[in-house]
């Protein structure tokens, strides 16, 4: 590690050197030697001894530095240093989430509430996870008018026998037990924060970025995770990747099936522009125009055209209509129901799509 550059900062109205606290000399001087080491080969049973030992000593130091960052929130240093909150100054200087931030505060600001809590922590019979759940639960019982005194007692009998995921739902639960008004008002919160931003680029390809409670998030999974199911020795695809195929085959079927609201009593659905030439993959023919999308290859518009309406426009040398034919439906309704009637679901090997999903 490089040696730290002194720092200076104006304390009673004087310049003056920032003193480092003899303790943090000493355990920096501690964790240079320890990761500066070199280490011979160990049997990965001591190496999980080891994990399990480190583990144990950063909780500790979490520990310790939620008291510090209790203690300085407790200030006005933060905005006295042009920030906005000592969250945000936290977040910046120690190089941390905002989450975490937030969570380093609530643990220092709840720990002498929690002394079992601390000494259970200390003992390393829970981690620095299972006390910063302890904490937020215990902030959001104590701040609210109709919940009982909080106890910690039967939190922490659950955080002793349950992993950081599993005691997440038990603080939950504890929390709408005490106080279920509350909880309902937390989840109506996060309901009304959810969004999703949908951004094209320029290849017209689509970015997602977005935000959903818990229910709603349930929803989305429960109707993806079915249609992204492994399909067979076949399927190549990473978890990922079929998780975005099932989500464009899910709207693709909500727009087949009718689902979608009538764009002024039009069945709403792609909307591809394309000549004659591109439909029938002449050389030079341009790029089709996919409505929300933009340019897309001749194979594309051909594929889209195997279940589509079609539409003839014919245009002028100044881009005119001179005439729009009725739609036609691609392929004919009787083909269709003898391909249904034939296959009756998706043909592809592994595949168990009904024929109502299939196109």
């Amino acid at each position: 590690m490089s040696d730290l550059v002194p720092q200076y900062a104006w304390i009673n109205g004087s310049l003056q050197p920032l003193r480092e606290a003899a303790e943090i000399v000493e355990l920096r001087r501690a964790v240079e030697s320890f990761a500066c080491a070199r280490r011979a080969e160990r049997h990965p049973v001591e190496v999980g001894e080891d994990l399990r030992e480190l583990r144990h000593l950063i909780d500790v130091l979490e520990l310790d530095f939620s008291r510090r960052a209790a203690a300085y929130a407790a200030t006005d240093q933060a905005e006295r240093e042009g920030s906005a909150t000592p969250q945000d100054w936290i977040r910046h200087e120690c190089r941390m989430s905002g989450s975490a931030a937030d969570a380093a505060i609530c643990a220092g600001e709840q720990v002498r509430a929690l002394p079992q809590g601390e000494q259970a922590l200390e003992a390393g019979r829970i981690g620095f996870g299972h006390f910063t759940l302890l904490a937020r639960t215990a902030r959001a019982l104590t701040s609210s008018p109709s919940a009982e005194p909080f106890d910690e007692r039967p939190l922490l009998a659950q955080a002793l026998a349950h992993s950081v995921g599993r005691f997440r739902h038990d603080c939950a639960h504890a929390r709408h037990a005490a106080d279920a008004q509350a909880a309902l008002a937390e989840h109506v919160d996060v309901v009304e924060a959810r969004y999703l931003e949908l951004r094209t680029g320029e290849d017209g390809a689509m970015f997602l970025r977005g935000f959903l409670d818990s229910v709603g998030g349930a929803t989305l999974r429960t109707a993806l995770e079915p249609l992204a199911r492994f399909a067979g020795a076949e399927d190549t695809r990473s978890r990922g990747r079929r998780l975005a195929d099932a989500l464009v085959e899910l709207s693709s079927h909500a727009l087949d099936s009718g689902a979608v609201p009538a764009t002024r009593n039009v069945r709403t659905h792609l909307q591809v522009t394309a000549t004659a030439e591109t439909l029938s993959g002449a050389a030079g023919s341009p790029a089709g125009e996919l409505e929300h999308a933009g340019p897309v290859p001749a194979a594309t518009v051909q594929r889209l055209a195997c279940d589509a309406g079609v539409t003839r426009v014919l245009l002028d040398a100044r881009s005119a209509p001179l005439d729009v034919s009725r739609e036609r439906r691609l392929p004919a309704s009787a083909t269709r129901r003898a391909l249904l009637a034939r296959d009756r679901g998706c043909v592809w090997p592994g595949c168990e799509r009904p024929a109502a999903w299939t196109s």
